[in-house]
């Protein structure tokens, strides 16, 4: 996947002369979330690319399902990861490093649809599992075609609570602080998302 690209893990250097004998020191890919964290906020590249690689297929699915297209996610996935690197350092901890990504990437998308009209998507996800008649492949081709289009239809906000909630399973604490509303707003957002979603796919129930 292009968003992979740029963020390929480096071999590790060779030990040091003198270094006979001693512990050879973990590689990136097998230390700890928190671990990786630190040595990220202390400058080390390599370590954030283990954390990029680690969460970015939930990322990239975020991407594609606020942004509606595939090519304008991977966009702003490599723009999103790159602001994570320049801002790693005012992660505290607050939330799991996996919420504040979140956030990151939610932002980044949000910009970017600001600055331009929402187009619709073909479908949500590609990992559906295939119906088994063409009839009914056929039926639940233009079911995710009305819903894609039905989501690109809400406005930004409702769209982006809706999809953390229902597609990725997150909760309102989690929500609220990815979107940076209350969790009042974003239970009535979730709530508005629903009901016109809900109106929109009544032909297809």
């Amino acid at each position: 996947m292009a968003a992979s690209q740029g963020w390929a893990e480096q071999p590790p250097p060779a030990d040091a002369p003198g270094a006979r004998g001693a512990r050879p020191e973990p590689r990136p890919a097998e230390l700890d979330e928190q671990t990786l964290v630190v040595r990220a906020q202390e400058g080390d590249v390599r370590s954030f690319e283990v954390l990029a690689r680690r969460h970015q297929a939930a990322l990239y699915r975020l991407a594609v399902r606020v942004m509606g297209d595939p090519g304008e996610a991977e966009d702003a996935l490599q723009e999103a990861l790159l602001d994570a690197w320049r801002r790693i350092g005012r992660f505290r901890g607050d939330s799991a490093f996996s919420t504040w990504m979140y956030r990151v990437v939610t932002n980044r998308c949000m910009g970017m649809l600001r600055r331009r009209r929402p187009v619709p998507v073909d479908r949500l996800d590609d990992t559906a599992a295939a119906p088994d008649s063409p009839e009914r492949a056929a039926e639940a081709d233009a079911g995710m075609a009305a819903l894609g289009q039905a989501l690109q239809g809400l406005r930004d906000e409702l769209r982006v609570c809706w999809v953390l909630r229902e597609l990725e399973g997150l909760g309102y604490t989690d929500i609220a602080q990815i979107t940076g509303a209350s969790e009042d707003a974003v239970r009535g957002r979730i709530h508005r998302a629903r009901v016109q979603l809900a109106e929109v796919m009544r032909p297809w129930r």
